[in-house]
């Protein structure tokens, strides 16, 4: 291995130049929690290398005694490599890796999976890296890679800043102007880390320098395939100027435009040199009473993905110090508006999925039968709430409702497995509704779906007279029979939830149904908050039933939704409504 690349005399200088050590940093260690956050990894480093040892001013999750002492020798670092290569390492196991199998690393930190991304300074010295750590062998998907060389870049402009506040603040004046732009850009991490669209990371943006660069307008631009250009901030603009810069053409002149294209900073001190580099924009400068401005480009995996625009009403000339927060503050705005896209498309596809998995209901006539799913006002708009119903004979409808752990993703996944095998066993099997119930407990234990799940599967059947209703509760909240006189009343009667132990006893339970009375089941999600008495909360869902007796059922969930649930509800929410025919005239 060749050493030459540690010891360089100007990398070793530009390092000390940082002024940073193994001591905490909040700046670094807010990167490092962001990268075990993003990629879901036990640790993540910033770390810093010089010619024998390397040091962590930022770290997460890292274990003692190397947590306290933020440093280990170069028998202990993967990061060298990076440093010498000035290239991404990436390895899957570092058992089996050749370039690092001898590494103390692997026994003393547990070091398996291994992501690092270059760490450079204004002159492109390659002074430590950005580091993702596995415990285990990690595939790293590009998507991956990609966000943690995004989250690198944002690290070396703070690098940069740091370096370059050092060099000039030797005033007291400057320390100060310094202090508040390293103040801004680690408020920026906190406040852009919270932000889930493009319109609360403009709004961020606005607050983070109102007090600091104090610009007249902040803009964000995007660079959409077909190489047109989108404002993002139009809001903040005169609904005719809005209109104007919507959508345009790439080669179209403007500060977004040129910055984006050519993927470096435009400074705009004054009018004259609007007028010279981005003409086309000359005319909403005068007509706003702008005098200056600044873009920079947004940073994305294959190049600029758009622009962070500032504008003054007054000459403002951007210097050193102002350009390295602007070019990291843009590190920051870009991640926060891929990171929006990225929830944005994931909750179309999560409600796309949801959807998908809520079968229409059928035909019941001579019933009527109606039901609703709202997801958790937070978290991934999907979840393992369920309802089915299935048409099993001549006048035998059945009816599920369940709930599996959990408002995300993977509770989805398994609510659609569990859903499509009690639907298998309510068409194959003309068993009791507890049988069924059995068998479905039965292959989640087999198949180690343990998540635990509540459910109710109930029969409506057509009797001599009128219907019938039997059901099996495993661990559900007790379904309401509403009555046409508005008499309210819970159908008792709960065993075990499923997914828990096997071969639990499980019960079925009848009841005769009046004519035009209805029966409501519904997730807890309807009922349940961390603030409310549970108790209340069901006087509240009676009462508020015992007035819908003659309302549409589609009303009737509406109504009950809005009372009890309404837009910001903690959890789930699945209901579903049958109603037998009223008393014959």
């Amino acid at each position: 291995m060749n050493d030459r690349g540690l010891g360089d005399r100007s990398r070793l200088d530009a390092l000390a130049r940082t002024g940073l050590g193994p001591v905490p940093d909040p700046v670094f260690d807010r990167f490092t929690a962001m990268v075990r956050t993003v990629l879901r990894v036990p640790v993540a480093l910033v770390s810093l290398v010089d010619e024998s040892r390397q040091v962590f001013p930022g770290a997460c999750g890292l274990g003692e005694p190397w947590l306290g002492r933020r440093q280990t020798p170069l028998s202990h670092s993967f990061c060298q490599h990076v440093v010498i290569s000035a290239e991404p390492l990436v390895v899957t196991d570092a058992r089996t890796d050749p370039r690092v199998t001898g590494n103390l690393a692997i026994a003393d930190l547990g070091v398996v999976g291994y992501a690092g991304m270059p760490l450079t300074d204004a002159d492109g010295h390659v002074l430590g890296s950005l580091c993702a750590i596995d415990t285990e062998p990690r595939q790293w998907t590009p998507a991956e890679l990609d966000l943690l060389a995004d989250l690198a870049a944002a690290c070396s402009d703070s690098l940069r800043l740091r370096i370059a506040t050092r060099s000039a603040g030797r005033r007291a004046e400057d320390a100060h102007a310094a202090l508040d732009r390293t103040q801004l850009l680690l408020r920026a991490s906190v406040a852009l880390a919270r932000t889930a669209t493009v319109t609360d990371v403009t709004d961020a943006v606005r607050t983070l320098v109102g007090g600091t660069l104090d610009p007249d307008y902040v803009g964000i631009s995007l660079l959409e395939p077909d190489g047109r250009i989108s404002l993002q901030s139009g809001e903040s603009l005169p609904a005719a100027v809005a209109g104007r810069w919507q959508r345009y053409a790439g080669d179209v002149l403007t500060p977004s435009g040129l910055a984006a294209a050519t993927g470096r900073p435009v400074l705009l001190p004054d009018l004259a040199t609007v007028a010279a580099r981005v003409p086309d924009a000359l005319a909403t400068f005068r007509e706003m009473g702008w005098e200056s401005g600044a873009s920079v480009p947004l940073p994305g995996p294959a190049g600029p993905i758009g622009a962070l625009t500032f504008v003054w009403k007054q000459r403002f000339e951007v210097d050193v110090l102002d350009e390295a927060v602007l070019a990291a503050l843009a590190g920051y705005v870009s991640q926060a508006v891929q990171r929006a896209d990225y929830l944005f498309s994931r909750e179309q596809v999560a409600a796309v999925l949801q959807r998908a998995m809520l079968s229409d209901l059928p035909d019941a006539a001579p019933l009527q039968l109606a039901a609703r799913y709202e997801p958790a006002a937070r978290g991934e708009h999907v979840g393992g709430d369920w309802y089915d119903a299935v048409s099993v004979g001549p006048g035998e409808l059945a009816l599920v409702v369940g709930d599996v752990t959990g408002h995300d993703m993977r509770a989805a996944t398994t609510m659609g497995q569990l859903r499509s095998m009690l639907r298998a066993y309510v068409i194959d099997r003309h068993e009791p509704p507890s049988a069924l119930l059995r068998r479905l407990d039965s292959a989640m234990q087999v198949l180690g779906d343990r998540i635990p799940t509540t459910a109710i599967l109930a029969y409506v059947q057509s009797v001599p007279g009128g219907h019938r209703l039997q059901w099996a509760n495993a661990g559900h909240p007790p379904p309401l029979l509403l009555e046409a006189d508005g008499t309210v009343s819970p159908l008792p009667g709960r065993d075990i939830l499923l997914g828990v132990q096997r071969r639990m006893p499980r019960t079925n339970h009848t009841r005769d149904l009046p004519p035009g009375s209805t029966v409501l089941l519904y997730t807890d999600g309807l009922i349940e908050t961390r603030h409310d008495v549970i108790d209340e909360r069901k006087v509240h869902l009676r009462r508020t039933l015992s007035g819908l007796a003659g309302a549409p059922l589609p009303e009737l969930l509406d109504t009950v939704h809005h009372r009890l649930a309404g837009n910001d509800h903690e959890d789930d929410v699945a209901m579903l409504a049958v109603r037998t025919p009223g008393p014959a005239v």
